[in-house]
């Protein structure tokens, strides 16, 4: 359900973009996202880090779209954010020994203590270039296809290729768990 609640703003700016246009789109993500904010800040009273920053990734980058009428800045948008999180990751990790994929799974995995470091190193690794490919691939499609193309990708081939990398990354994972005795 929180993975429907995440695509909100995404589903809204898809309609939004089939009955007007990338400018209408861009307003209603915007206002979407907002209000999702403000959701989870009156149900939970707290409000992620990574909520802050798609937060300000799509007030910048969509102002920036409808102030100067320019839809590259919406298309650079989701570039911008994949590849912030990549950039975080990896320079998390290698510089400041902080393995944000860990910290964010660990509570809910248990892997096997003689491997675990190399694990969550290696799926820290495979996150970063995720976000890094999804990023070029944001890019390439924004600029080599259809306004069209590029909205239904952000949809659908966006979340696909999330949904297909989280299956893969469960079924290597699952190889390295530390499995309880039945």
């Amino acid at each position: 359900m929180k993975f429907l609640f995440d695509l909100f703003p995404i589903i809204l700016f898809f309609i939004a973009f089939k009955f007007g246009d990338i400018y209408t789109a861009t307003i209603v993500a915007m206002v979407a996202t907002i209000v999702q904010i403000l959701w989870v800040y009156y149900r939970h009273r707290k409000i992620d880090a990574m909520q802050w920053v798609s937060l300000v990734m799509i007030v910048v980058f969509g102002s920036l779209t409808i102030f100067l009428h320019d839809k590259t800045f919406i298309q650079l948008k989701p570039t911008a954010l994949y590849w912030l999180f990549s950039g975080t990751l990896l320079i998390s990790a290698q510089f400041f020994n902080k393995n944000w994929i860990q910290v964010l799974m660990g509570k809910q995995v248990t892997l096997k203590a003689n491997h675990s470091h190399s694990v969550w190193h290696k799926l820290n690794l495979a996150w970063s270039a995720f976000f890094f490919v999804m990023g070029a691939l944001n890019l390439y499609i924004a600029f080599e296809y259809s306004e069209d193309t590029w909205v239904n990708f952000k949809l659908f081939g966006s979340t696909g290729l999330l949904i297909v990398f989280v299956i893969a990354q469960g079924i290597w994972l699952s190889k390295h768990m530390e499995h309880p005795e039945s």
